[in-house]
């Protein structure tokens, strides 16, 4: 390889670069600085070019926000408020409205009162032991020593009533602990206590927090309309009852109850042409603002407690006022004429059910007087005539076998007792009032139909301010035989008791013994109802009297039957109600004495 000759190498471009000098180098730097100068100037006008244009279209979009918000504002300021609605993924509100419960002419049965609850919150609380003492001192059913538990534990809130009066809001403020607190409430006041209690039943509280709490019903007809109730726009709700009736029938019904002795009492008074109940009580009763707690447990009977309404879930077998049905179908069908002749030789074995009457009738009684003497007899051999199922079928017409159709929760738990095999045993036994168990609501109702000659008209606990049809279910020839036969029951036969002077009244007795749990029947515990109507020449409105077990003491013997018991009380109710009602006294004419008409 050869030696590298240094010779060659092309030296030039160093040599021109020491030629230049410092000042050469100098002004090459000057020109490349120029020559850059362009470039930055470019990037500035860029820059402020693009900021210019952030700014116009923020500028546009603010003005855009608040030209929206400004129209938007206008428009709720020119429109007509309305209730807001919640979205699909917002919990609706707790409304805490509810409107009222007037009578048939407005007078007030039910409303709200603003009240406040009261909740703790411990962790706010300067003296928990002395606030456990004092609450427990205001409010005698809280626990001292769980409130302290409560208080002390590691709770972040407590409730401690749902609903006070201002008298206990006054003490628990004066207690002074900043951890005891008040939201706002609504309860429901029932401003006449226990008058019509089972009819309005009662409210509670439902879904709840410290600021609200919704109103709710829990029994009658505060349940049956609850979603009416609580619509914020709702109406008062007028019911057809009479507060002034009412206040009456239960004042008579409870003084009645104590005097003979009864396990409990029910009554209804019922408008025949409208459907409408003026009047409908079960004792014993309880006061809707401290309604009791359902009773539970074993052996628990439910017919005990006073929330049990015993006019419509109280289902009984009642005895003789179901023979008037009997006679009313076998007079509709033309089997029987009210004087036929029937036999009433007893005891005898009819269809394979040994009847006999409570005394000896004789051997025959016309059609009206098996029904004024209430014969047994007489009624089976009526029934034979007629046959089980269409004794059925007329029954089933009437609304005997149905559970009551009313407005009230309640109405599904009165379903009647029948026989699950309609027999001849059953079509005899039923004619006289066993064999069948239907709540007196479903008698009162059978019975408007008679009195409102043969037309049914459906029942409500609602006033009604127009008319409604009603349904025929017997003939009004017969309907009016019907009544006739009732009225002599009064002036002729058991319920004497309410012949009276003022109105004149027409009905049936019924004197039924309760069954025993293990078969067969007590002696010594009937239900005895008393089923009519008045005015008589004009009836207007049905009246049913029914107590359990009553005890009639004032003679040597004890005496149960419904003529002693049930039917002073129902003439006690008629006296007292029938002014209320608007109508006039049927004061007999004093007789004229013999004249002797001469001339001048």
């Amino acid at each position: 390889m050869s030696r590298l000759d240094l010779s060659r190498l092309d030296m030039a471009p160093l040599a021109r670069l020491a030629r230049l000098g410092r000042e050469g180098a100098l002004s090459l730097a000057r020109g490349s600085a120029a020559a850059a100068r362009p470039t930055r100037a470019m990037l500035a006008d860029r820059a402020r070019i693009r900021a210019e244009g952030r700014l116009l279209v923020l500028g546009v979009a603010f003005f855009a926000a608040f030209a929206t918000i400004g129209g938007r504002m206008a428009v709720l300021a020119s429109s007509e408020p309305v209730e807001p609605e919640s979205g699909g993924s917002i919990a609706e509100p707790i409304l805490s409205t509810r409107a009222d419960i007037t009578d048939r002419e407005g007078r007030l049965l039910a409303t709200n009162l603003d009240t406040a609850s009261i909740y703790a919150q411990p962790r706010q609380m300067m003296d928990p032991a002395q606030a456990a003492r004092s609450l427990a001192a205001i409010f005698p059913d809280l626990d001292e020593e769980r409130l302290l538990r409560d208080f002390t534990g590691t709770r972040s809130f407590v409730w401690i009533r749902r609903q006070a009066s201002p008298e206990q809001m006054q003490q628990v403020h004066d207690i002074g602990d900043p951890g005891l607190l008040f939201g706002p409430r609504q309860m429901r006041l029932y401003p006449n206590g226990p008058i019509a209690a089972h009819i309005l039943g009662g409210a509670g509280y439902g879904r709840e927090d410290v600021a609200a709490a919704e109103v709710i019903g829990v029994a009658g007809v505060e349940r049956y309309f609850d979603d009416r109730l609580r619509d914020p726009q709702a109406e008062p709700l007028a019911l057809s009852i009479d507060l002034t009736v009412q206040a009456a029938m239960e004042e008579v019904l409870a003084g009645g109850m104590t005097l003979m002795n009864a396990r409990g009492a029910a009554g209804i008074l019922l408008d025949v042409r409208t459907g409408e109940i003026v009047a409908m009580a079960s004792l014993p009763d309880f006061d809707p603002n401290t309604r009791p707690p359902v009773p539970t447990g074993e052996g628990v009977d439910a017919s005990d407690s006073p929330l049990f309404n015993r006019a419509i879930q109280g289902v009984y077998e009642l005895g003789s006022v179901f023979k008037i049905f009997a006679v009313s179908q076998a007079l509709e069908l033309g089997l029987i004429q009210p004087d036929t002749v029937i036999e009433t030789d007893g005891p005898v074995r009819l269809n394979g059910v040994r009847v006999a009457d409570i005394r000896n009738l004789g051997p025959s009684l016309p059609v009206f007087d098996v029904i004024a003497k209430s014969s047994n007899v007489g009624t089976a051999r009526i029934i034979s005539m007629v046959g089980p199922e269409r004794q059925r079928a007329f029954l089933d017409r009437l609304g005997l076998t149905r559970a009551p159709s009313l407005e009230m929760p309640e109405a599904r738990m009165g379903r009647p007792l029948v026989p699950e095999r309609w027999s001849e045993v059953s079509m005899t036994t039923i004619a006289f009032g066993y064999g069948v168990a239907t709540p007196p609501i479903n008698l009162a109702r059978a019975y408007a139909a008679i009195a409102n000659d043969g037309v049914e008209m459906p029942l409500t606990l609602l006033r009604r301010d127009a008319p409604v049809e009603g349904e025929r279910v017997l003939g009004a020839e017969v309907a009016a035989e019907a009544q006739a036969m009732l009225r002599r029951v009064v002036t002729d036969g058991s319920a004497s008791f309410i012949d009276l002077a003022t109105y004149q009244v027409a009905g049936k007795t019924g004197t039924a013994n309760k069954p025993r749990p293990s078969g067969g029947y007590f002696d010594d515990r009937t239900i005895a109802t008393f089923a009519g109507f008045f005015p008589y020449d004009d009836p207007r409105y049905v009246i049913v009297v029914s107590l359990d077990e009553p005890v009639e003491t004032s003679g040597a013997e004890p005496r149960r039957t419904a003529g002693w018991t049930a039917v002073p009380i129902a003439a006690e109710i008629v006296t007292r109600v029938g002014p209320l009602l608007g109508l006039r006294p049927q004061v007999a004419a004093p007789p004229v004495a013999d004249v002797t008409l001469t001339s001048n």
